[in-house]
């Protein structure tokens, strides 16, 4: 074999093997597209459903999840959003990798018959899509330091005379990490968001790529 051969068959050899490589890397999920950012990490809660049964992040572990806030008698921005709510549980109903929670940010008045009222009235499958009440500084907390919807600067003298009323929405992947945050009120944005959530369901399923780089991917 001359030289010339030579070099031509280590070449080939080296495309080979660098394409085998990244095939590995890749395979089986999404991880050549660009993937959302981390933008924050949930804290652990504890809240009561609109069936009277705490919800803790026992109820989001492992799963893909959007959460927002409202309050049951809101007749300005809440109808809007989660009438777009019900487009994104109706479109991933039947998907055992993903809940959705939504808060009252009027505790002292969203009582649980009430809540259980309001999720009967938007016809929630309330085994997927939860509404939940609380403490109300623990539902402020969560809303500005795990999902920032709501600027932290707002969180100014008594708890009990601040009203927290947010038409964001954000999206939380199986790990527990914040990826994205979507207006609730635009279709455009919701559109993304349910893009979005199939994406980070085949990133739960798939592994990402340091998942398969140090083999801890599903298999």
């Amino acid at each position: 074999m001359t030289n010339k051969q030579k070099y031509v068959v280590y070449g080939v050899s080296a495309v080979l093997l660098m394409l085998s490589f990244y095939f590995f890397l890749f395979k089986g999920g999404n991880n050549w597209k660009q993937q959302l950012p981390v933008m924050g990490y949930v804290q652990p809660f504890s809240f009561v459903n609109q069936d009277g049964q705490a919800v803790t992040q026992d109820f989001t572990k492992g799963k893909t999840y959007v959460a927002n806030y409202f309050f049951a008698t809101c007749t300005g921005i809440c109808p809007t959003m989660n009438g777009n709510m019900k487009t994104v549980h109706e479109q991933y109903a039947a998907d055992s990798g993903f809940v959705m929670l939504s808060h009252t940010c009027q505790p002292e008045i969203d009582s649980v018959p009430l809540l259980r009222h309001y999720a009967d009235s938007v016809g929630a499958n309330t085994n997927t899509w939860q509404f939940v009440t609380g403490n109300k500084l623990e539902l402020y907390k969560m809303a500005r330091e795990s999902y920032h919807i709501d600027d932290p600067k707002n969180n100014v003298g008594d708890i009990n005379d601040q009203f927290l009323h947010s038409q964001f929405i954000a999206l939380v992947d199986g790990q527990g990490r914040l990826r994205g945050i979507y207006d609730g009120l635009k279709k455009k944005e919701v559109a993304a968001l349910k893009e979005d959530i199939a994406n980070l369901l085949k990133e739960n399923e798939n592994g990402t790529f340091g998942d398969w780089l140090f083999g801890t991917a599903k298999k």
